[in-house]
């Protein structure tokens, strides 16, 4: 599972579009709810100023860290893999944001959100879908064969709607919706395309000469990313809604 520092995550984009999701969640006063991949903490706490009891997960230490530099007051976060929770009471819903592409194994997350879930506790994730970022992605490669290099290994898992639910309906979950939609995305100032490769894909980066690289990619994407003064990552993502039976 990909991890990355704290300070790369603590950004209001990724928290601003799960508040949507959130109201997805619907989750109620009382309730038990588990945020999977929280990263530094904010829908734990918008949930616990609702009256839920929010706990969360993070593989990465140093994001887990900042969650409780932020919240001191809310002893709720861990250090889990998101494939082997270990839980000590059941959840009335698991909920996931942005995270599950970076997972290579769907079938052991799933499995492993439905071991934490109660009969009837709901799943309820977005993360990239199939063609997620694929200007950006199939550029880049060309970029790096026309570099002379080898196209880069992706380390992302971005299904269809298809593949995902029968993943899913895999774990014993039951599919409720699932969709996928586009959501470009603005990438803050006139290098937002070169510092989301540097945070996101990093790999795209080894082996090259990253400012003649950017340089040679953003020319190439300009006439579809660029607009209004910024850069825009083609977004697509996935949700689902799942019930434990």
């Amino acid at each position: 599972m990909q991890t990355w520092e704290a300070s790369m995550s603590d950004r209001g984009s990724e928290a601003s579009y799960g508040r949507d999701l959130l109201e997805l969640l619907a989750a109620l006063p009382g309730e038990r709810v588990l945020d999977l991949g929280c990263g530094t903490g904010d829908h734990v706490a918008l949930l616990r100023s609702r009256r839920v009891a929010a706990d969360g997960v993070d593989q990465s230490p140093s994001r887990i860290a900042r969650a409780e530099e932020k919240y001191p007051d809310y002893p709720y976060f861990s250090v889990a893999d998101a494939r082997a929770l270990n839980v000590e009471a059941y959840y009335d819903a698991v909920f996931s944001n942005a995270v599950l592409h970076w997972i290579p194994e769907p079938a052991a997350v799933v499995a492993s959100v439905a071991s934490a879930l109660r009969p009837g506790g709901r799943f309820v994730a977005e993360f990239g879908g199939a063609g997620n970022v694929r200007t950006i992605v199939d550029a880049a490669q060309d970029v790096r064969e026309e570099f002379g290099l080898p196209r880069a290994p992706v380390p992302w898992f971005y299904p269809t709607v298809g593949e995902y639910a029968t993943v899913v309906e895999g774990a014993e979950l039951e599919v409720r919706s699932a969709w996928l939609f586009d959501r470009p995305t603005v990438l803050d100032g006139t290098e937002g395309l070169a510092n989301w490769l540097r945070m996101h894909a990093e790999f795209l980066l080894e082996g090259v000469d990253a400012e003649k690289f950017v340089g040679e990619l953003e020319d190439r994407v300009r006439d579809r990313l660029w607009r209004n003064g910024a850069w825009w990552a083609d977004y697509r993502r996935i949700r689902v809604v799942a019930v434990k039976g």
